[in-house]
């Protein structure tokens, strides 16, 4: 969640310098660039707290899948449908 809160922040910064840079004159291709300049700059000085708790929970969240990932059983697809041809072939060459 503090991603989300981080992306809406910084997505609110940049229609913010938007307006503003509109309202002083400035128009074209050159206006959306500043902007980003613009909102880049301001959130990387104001939005510290957010950014290091957004930072924070994709680690958590990394970390957490990692270790999801090392625990699951580790299967090879290809040795079980194999190992299921040959069982099924033994089964079948059996006297019987």
């Amino acid at each position: 969640m503090p991603l989300v809160i981080y992306t809406l922040l910084r997505l609110a910064l940049f229609g913010a310098a938007f307006g503003l840079l509109y309202l002083a004159g400035l128009r074209g291709w050159l206006l959306p660039i500043v902007a980003v300049v613009v909102a880049l700059a301001v959130s990387y000085l104001a939005l510290g707290k957010p950014r290091d708790a957004a930072a924070q929970w994709m680690a958590t969240r990394a970390e957490r899948r990692a270790a999801e990932r090392a625990a699951a059983p580790k299967v090879d697809v290809d040795a079980a449908h194999e190992d299921a041809q040959l069982d099924q072939e033994l089964r079948t060459d059996r006297p019987g």
